[in-house]
């Protein structure tokens, strides 16, 4: 069976390396990339790859095919493409295929080799590791918050989410 080694990259220090089987279909590394690192409320997702654009739904309407194709099918060595959840708050990631190598089935269908360490992040009020974020001040890279100084900032605590290992921190609703 012919067993991939990814790589998928999102903005900033966030990295996986993925292994997944061949005959997987692209519909279930879009679960796992949801599961593990993206999804907060159920948004579509689309990848692009050599062209053509596979939808997690509506595909007829948007012109687009579904996700129901094996990654053996359009993925090979040196293939790179492109991965979108939510298209309003959007989180883009690259996947890169970096390998590929014969081997038994596996039981996961994708499974982790590895990931980044989460970063430290100071909180701008006390310099304290941040452990929340604003939805709103992220985008200026002010919104980073320790417990302490979380109630007190200006957006509002109901407007912070928990800072996690995850190109979509602060985002929409998602919380890890």
């Amino acid at each position: 069976m012919k067993i991939l080694h990814l790589v998928a990259e999102g903005d900033g220090p966030y990295w996986l390396h993925l292994e997944a089987r061949g005959d997987v279909r692209l519909a279930v590394l879009d679960a796992f990339l949801r599961d593990i690192w993206l999804d907060c409320c159920g948004h579509m997702s689309q990848f692009g790859i050599d062209g053509e654009v596979y939808v997690s739904g509506a595909a007829d309407e948007l012109g687009a095919r579904t996700m129901d194709v094996t990654l053996e099918n359009v993925c090979a060595p040196g293939t790179t493409c492109t991965y979108a959840y939510d298209f309003g708050t959007t989180t883009e990631l690259t996947l890169r295929v970096v390998g590929a190598r014969l081997g038994p089935r596996q039981r996961q269908a994708v499974q982790v080799l590895a990931r980044n360490t989460p970063p430290a992040v100071a909180c701008v009020a006390c310099g304290t590791e941040a452990t929340r974020v604003c939805t709103q001040c992220i985008y200026d890279d002010e919104g980073w918050l320790c417990d302490a100084c979380a109630p007190e900032h200006a957006c509002g605590a109901a407007l912070c989410l928990p800072v996690v290992n995850s190109p979509r921190v602060g985002r929409c609703g998602y919380t890890g």
